[in-house]
């Protein structure tokens, strides 16, 4: 039988100082055979915050005109799923391109580019609200370093993954990079996924592609992301492959590693 920790020990003192370096619930204790009423009740707000960043409105046209405010070319599109309730029950539908959008891509066609970035709402709306534009305000200047432009910004509601390969593909892009709300955790509601998929086209598959995750202001920072996205677009641009095939071997900003280096 375990001696239970006393105040002020070694395993005290290891418990809450790993409490400090991460969001996870790790040693809550406990008042008998419950959890806390402190833990429990921030286990049901953050929850809550869950559930709400699922259900949260998705600001297209706010993240359209701001995003057109950085000199962009901004387009908006929707998925097949009339609604939240049809999204969430039926993920096909957030895959495909209702037929209103194919037509506008369609007349756009002749416009081939390199690069297309879209920007779904997924499974955390508040995500992307918080985070796109920022986002792509730093991805903009490091594409900019390498002489990559943008030639397309794509604003996509309810939109899954797969939707980005669609709106690749009748934009002619050789790729494109989704950002998209990521399925919200219990420390995490608002976190931002970034996919990039060369030649996208219908039909390809999570293996063809690489992404950058955990994208919030506890996780990966907009310059960090913007730099490792940069990377992959480049280097798989000039490999014409990404996924499983092209391994993130970026490293990290300049101004990063010099500050790892120094501890």
């Amino acid at each position: 039988m375990k001696t239970p920790a006393v105040p002020g020990s070694i395993a005290t003192v290891s418990i809450k100082r790993l409490r400090e370096l991460t969001p996870a619930r790790v040693g809550l204790g406990r008042a008998g055979a419950s959890m806390p009423t402190e833990a429990l009740l921030a286990f049901t707000l953050d929850h809550a915050r869950a559930r709400d960043a699922v259900h949260a409105a998705f600001d297209a046209p706010r993240l359209s005109a701001e995003l057109a405010g950085l000199g962009l070319n901004v387009l908006e599109v929707a998925s097949q799923a009339p609604d939240r309730r049809d999204y969430l029950r039926r993920p096909d539908l957030g895959r495909m391109l209702d037929a209103g959008s194919r037509s506008l891509l369609a007349d756009r066609s002749d416009n081939r580019c390199e690069l297309a970035v879209v920007i779904g709402d997924g499974l955390s709306p508040a995500a992307v609200n918080l985070h796109a534009v920022e986002l792509v305000r730093n991805l903009a200047g490091r594409l900019a370093e390498t002489s990559i432009g943008v030639g397309a910004v794509v604003v996509a509601s309810g939109a899954r993954v797969a939707l980005g390969d669609e709106i690749g593909a009748a934009l002619g892009a050789r790729m494109v990079v989704m950002l998209i709300g990521e399925r919200p955790g219990m420390s995490a509601p608002d976190s931002l996924g970034a996919y990039l998929t060369f030649g996208p086209r219908i039909g390809l598959t999570d293996a063809e592609r690489n992404c950058i995750s955990n994208i919030h202001g506890a996780g990966l920072s907009y310059d960090e992301a913007a730099f490792k996205i940069a990377w992959l677009v480049r280097e798989g641009l000039a490999r014409q492959l990404t996924g499983v095939a092209l391994k993130d071997e970026s490293g990290g900003p300049p101004a990063q590693i010099a500050a790892s280096s120094a501890l």
